[in-house]
């Protein structure tokens, strides 16, 4: 790898797998020898350290690490379970991006790759000005786009897609996380549907497969065929 990278890990709706997903990333490359991390442009809900940090770690493998606890891998963390703008707001501040962008650059200082995760979808907004998207358009990463096969999937990937490509965003990898999945042929036309899209619009990331995110070493075996 010539110059550190990052990639933004975002996902198609809540609860659809992203936590999860990045610890996944991070644990592959980092087995494969790249000095690898994982970020949290900001956590609601908890006090402290971010809970979806702690939750990389675990899967990684690996203890805290000291730009954990000195905050560079999630800079905002708020009590309030809600929208980021909104949990600011209500704990008394405003989130900067430049805070974000900052602690990005720290560590990417020390580490080849970074995996930022997002909060909620694309259009989530960070502040009364900056939404996720346009935090992302902004810094120029490449997407890695959670997906499922849960009923409505299907438009809300494809409105994520078109977004990414309206935003000029390079699409790196489509997770599709079957976990949960009931009906075959629906989890097959999906991931069909998806990956028409995706060659009909130029992109050229994989769409990966993941069974039973939960158990970490069969989403490994699926994430190592992908070398970026």
């Amino acid at each position: 790898m010539a110059t550190p990278r990052v990639y933004c890990i975002s996902g198609i709706d809540t609860d659809i797998g992203k936590t999860i997903a990045t610890g996944l990333l991070a644990k592959s490359f980092r087995d494969k020898g790249f000095r690898t991390i994982t970020q949290k442009i900001v956590q609601t809900g908890c006090l402290g350290l971010s809970e979806d940090i702690v939750r990389h770690r675990q899967i990684m493998g690996i203890e805290l690490q000291p730009v954990d606890v000195n905050g560079l891998t999630c800079p905002y963390v708020f009590p309030v379970p809600c929208s980021p703008h909104l949990a600011a707001r209500l704990d008394k501040q405003t989130i900067d991006c430049n805070v974000i962008r900052q602690a990005t650059a720290s560590l990417l200082e020390q580490y080849e790759l970074v995996f930022l995760e997002g909060a909620g979808g694309l259009f989530v907004p960070l502040n009364e000005e900056e939404t996720f998207i346009d935090y992302l358009e902004m810094e120029q990463y490449p997407l890695i786009l959670v997906s499922s096969s849960r009923l409505g999937s299907i438009n809300h990937t494809l409105a994520a897609l078109e977004l990414a490509r309206l935003r000029n965003i390079e699409v790196a990898a489509i997770l599709y996380n079957r976990f949960g999945g009931s009906d075959p042929r629906i989890e097959q036309d999906s991931r069909e549907v998806f990956t028409r899209y995706m060659q009909k619009n130029g992109f050229v990331g994989p769409v990966i497969d993941l069974f039973h995110l939960e158990k970490y070493q069969q989403g490994l075996e699926k994430l190592d065929v992908w070398d970026i």
